[in-house]
């Protein structure tokens, strides 16, 4: 009888566990859902905009499609990875400021990164304006690269509204108010391709007008952003501006540098490969069918991207509040529910392989490459959901591993090679892991492509397999970098942080009382 009771009470134990467990799970999910719900819905849509416009100017004509795709693969996610790498350091900062309290500095830190972007893509400039000669000095066939030194004019407006845009999202974000940016991307995108079909089919614009579709809604955005802001709903977060903004941009600028650095090696990599695929024999059939690929690779990405700026959000809020061990709970959930949105997108794109191409081309080449491609953009989709742009995103998973195997000690020794490079340089976690990147990306991946694509008959399929092989590397360097990571050394860094960026509001023991 007593055996009885007591085999009942452990059962009840073990239901109330998993009951707080899957309590747990479902308030965390709440929490991240409320933060990659619209960062995921902006992103898709903002993104959404140029796949419409790359949809629109292949439809014209395939050399137009190849110039675009040189550009906007090439030039624009050049620049766009160097202003999202530089951005990130805003999107910390506000994050650890929000959860610590100090709402006030969330409005200096956006202004400070205004100033450093703006600086910035100016100097970049002249990407855009010698497209041309770039494009010929590097070798790429001279009717594309005449293409893309026109198309290349228009992108310098769209560009631009980088530096608002992903600042003032992270800004946002970092206080739970990025659903605005949610409905303002749905109307970006809603307008979008009204102005596209005005511009393009009614006008007969062709080329020019696609890009100025492109420019007009992306500002859409963009001043919608200046509205809310400026308009009184971030009474505490935004004081006006201040010269305080101009105030230790140093350190800012040495933060965004080293955060840069780590984001562009990543979305530098696909454009490197494209820039071989360019190479090859018929290189218009080439680089429109990859990248058709890449960029529906990238659009899926913008999912995975809102849960990153998620778990940015949420481990830098905990943190913030020195709560190790909830950062380590919030990643685990979010890494759960990243996977099986990325099986679900794998399945997909196995589904459909040719008719996605003609959603961008009407050549039967363009179509069957893209077709002979789909097996592997299904597997780089599934990676977007597994692979982490930031070490913090796989800490949850090592937990599994166990005592250490032959496997991880090997991953040892190739890190502390990755270490000992990382002090060279003097950039901390986030210089290793620009390490980490260079040499999974740049010493194995593109390698490894080059040679599958131009030593075999596998062309364009062989830089893509490349191009996997660095990305599973780099995924198993940093999950073993993010097994022997110090998470309360990490809370004890953001409090640092915190406070040697801090500046004392005018009115801060009014604040408190909200």
């Amino acid at each position: 009888m007593d055996n009885g009771i007591q085999e009942k009470l452990i059962r009840r134990e073990k239901e109330e566990e998993e009951g707080d467990l899957k309590g747990r799970i479902w308030v965390e999910s709440t929490k991240i859902w409320r933060v990659a719900l619209p960062g995921v819905i902006s992103r898709v849509c903002a993104f959404g905009t140029i796949v419409v416009t790359q949809s629109f100017i292949g439809h014209i004509s395939d050399i137009d499609l190849a110039g675009y795709a040189l550009v906007q693969t090439l030039s624009v996610r050049f620049v766009n990875g160097i202003l999202l790498g530089m951005s990130s350091a805003t999107e910390t900062l506000c994050g650890q400021a929000f959860g610590a309290g100090q709402h006030h500095m969330m409005g200096i830190y956006l202004q400070r990164s205004w100033i450093v972007d703006l600086i910035t893509l100016t100097v970049l400039l002249p990407i855009f304006i010698f497209a041309t000669q770039i494009f010929k000095l590097l070798g790429e066939d001279a009717a594309v690269a005449n293409n893309s030194g026109y198309i290349s004019l228009w992108f310098i407006p769209f560009v631009y509204n980088f530096v608002f845009s992903l600042t003032i999202q992270m800004y946002l974000q970092a206080q739970l108010k990025n659903m605005v940016i949610a409905w303002l991307s749905i109307a970006q995108f809603g307008i979008h391709i009204p102005l596209s079909l005005l511009f393009v089919r009614k006008l007969n614009l062709g080329v020019s007008g696609a890009m100025i579709a492109l420019s007009m809604s992306s500002w859409i955005l963009v001043i919608g952003e200046f509205i809310y802001i400026f308009g009184g709903w971030c009474p505490y977060s935004w004081r006006g501006f201040t010269v305080a903004a101009f105030k230790d941009l140093f350190p800012v600028v040495k933060l965004s540098i080293s955060s840069g650095v780590m984001v562009c090696l990543e979305l530098w990599y696909n454009a490197v490969l494209v820039l071989l695929a360019g190479y090859m024999a018929d290189a218009e059939v080439a680089i429109s069918a990859f990248s058709i690929c890449l960029n529906i690779n990238a659009w899926e990405f913008m999912i995975s991207l809102g849960f990153l700026g998620a778990a940015c959000v949420r481990v830098a809020n905990e943190l913030g509040r020195g709560n190790a061990k909830a950062a380590k709970f919030s990643i685990k959930v979010l890494l759960g529910t990243s996977i099986a949105i990325g099986v679900f997108f794998f399945f997909l794109c196995l589904a459909f392989r040719k008719k996605l191409a003609y959603l961008f081309t009407n050549d039967k080449r363009v179509a069957d490459t893209v077709s002979d491609l789909s097996l592997l953009l299904s597997f780089s989709v599934l990676l977007n959901s597994i692979y982490p742009l930031d070490f913090l995103k796989v800490n949850s998973i090592v937990s599994y591993f166990g005592k250490p195997t032959l496997i991880s000690r090997i991953f040892h020794a190739l890190i502390q090679i990755m270490l000992s490079l990382g002090v060279a340089v003097g950039a901390g976690l986030q210089g290793t892991v620009a390490i980490v990147n260079l040499v999974c990306f740049y010493l194995i991946g593109i390698p490894m492509g080059a040679l599958l694509g131009y030593l075999t008959n596998l062309e364009v399929k062989g830089i893509w397999i490349g191009m996997i092989g660095g990305v599973v590397t780099q995924t198993l360097a940093l999950v073993y970098m993010a097994w022997r990571t110090d998470w309360d050394d990490q809370v004890k860094r953001a409090s640092e942080r915190l406070n040697r960026f801090y500046l004392k509001s005018s009115d801060e023991p009014d604040e408190q009382t909200h």
